[in-house]
């Protein structure tokens, strides 16, 4: 018997990267999927979105484990896709017992100005609400709430030496923080149901987010035209541990310990897969 046997997951984000990465460790571990990505692009996004081909080869990886998946092209932004596809989901498989809200953009240096704020937003805050939202009347006692939130979250904030230069990339924190803070009172509210709600906070993850020429240009402000292999080193400073980044399946085993019965009363954390950055911005408290 696999650690979620049984279980019905549903994903967004799920047709690359650590949403697909958590679809397969899930589908390894026993459960059937319901998957939805936007697969196109976000405009004011400085990198590629996935196209219909990746959520379909998701659905591939899946299935080569012997579980059921439904994938679903739908934008998190808008709620009514999302209500469609998990109401298709669970008519198909009977019923819903994990949510991981993944999907999210990073539209940092973005010529877009306010539109990459309005869409860091809309995505990584909003959407992973809306999923979320579609999701709670479905849940019964037992049910996990995953949401993927960020060190970026977590880092203290200093002064911004040019106010509104990078709306897009100001964005990101502000979504991810406060994320997190919806996620501990939403554990509060459905405690008393015995459905539980975390928050997993990667640091750097080796997926098409990190592998941009944006984020290349953050980490060597130094260099006019960075590429990764110029940045990779720079990666380092953010983790205790001498790495530049951790891989999606190394957050992928903290989502399946936290949707399996293993962690049954385990919630409001903020679960840290950051190589020991957070090691690195505070003294030891309680």
């Amino acid at each position: 018997m696999g650690r979620v046997e049984g279980k019905v997951a549903f994903i967004t984000g799920a047709a690359r990267g650590q949403g697909r990465s958590h679809a397969v460790r899930l589908a390894e571990e026993g459960a059937d999927i319901i998957a939805i990505d936007i697969c196109k692009d976000v405009p004011s996004n400085t990198y590629a979105m996935s196209r219909p081909e990746d959520l379909k080869e998701t659905a591939r990886l899946v299935e080569a484990h012997g579980r059921r998946i439904i994938t679903v092209e739908a934008d998190v932004r808008v709620e009514q896709e999302l209500a469609d596809a998990v109401a298709g989901g669970v008519e198909e498989f009977g019923r819903l017992d994990i949510v991981v809200a993944n999907a999210g953009i990073c539209p940092m240096l973005s010529d877009a100005g306010m539109q990459g704020w309005i869409d860091v937003i809309g995505i990584n805050l909003m959407g992973a609400q809306n999923a979320i939202h579609v999701a709670l009347p479905y849940l019964k006692e037992g049910a996990s709430i995953i949401a993927t939130g960020s060190t970026a979250a977590l880092m203290p904030s200093g002064g911004v030496e040019n106010p509104g230069a990078d709306p897009g990339g100001a964005g990101y924190p502000v979504a991810k923080q406060l994320l997190t803070h919806y996620m501990n009172e939403l554990a509060r509210v459905v405690a008393p149901q015995m459905i539980r709600a975390n928050v997993v906070h990667p640091t750097n993850v080796n997926t098409a987010m990190l592998q941009s020429d944006a984020m290349a240009k953050i980490f060597r402000p130094d260099l006019e035209d960075p590429k990764m292999e110029d940045a990779r080193d720079a990666f380092t400073v953010q983790q205790s541990m001498p790495v530049p980044w951790v891989d999606p399946v190394d957050i992928s085993n903290a989502v399946v310990y936290l949707a399996s019965d293993e962690s049954r009363y385990v919630t409001g954390t903020q679960m840290r897969v950051d190589a020991g950055g957070y090691l690195k911005w505070y003294p030891f408290h309680v």
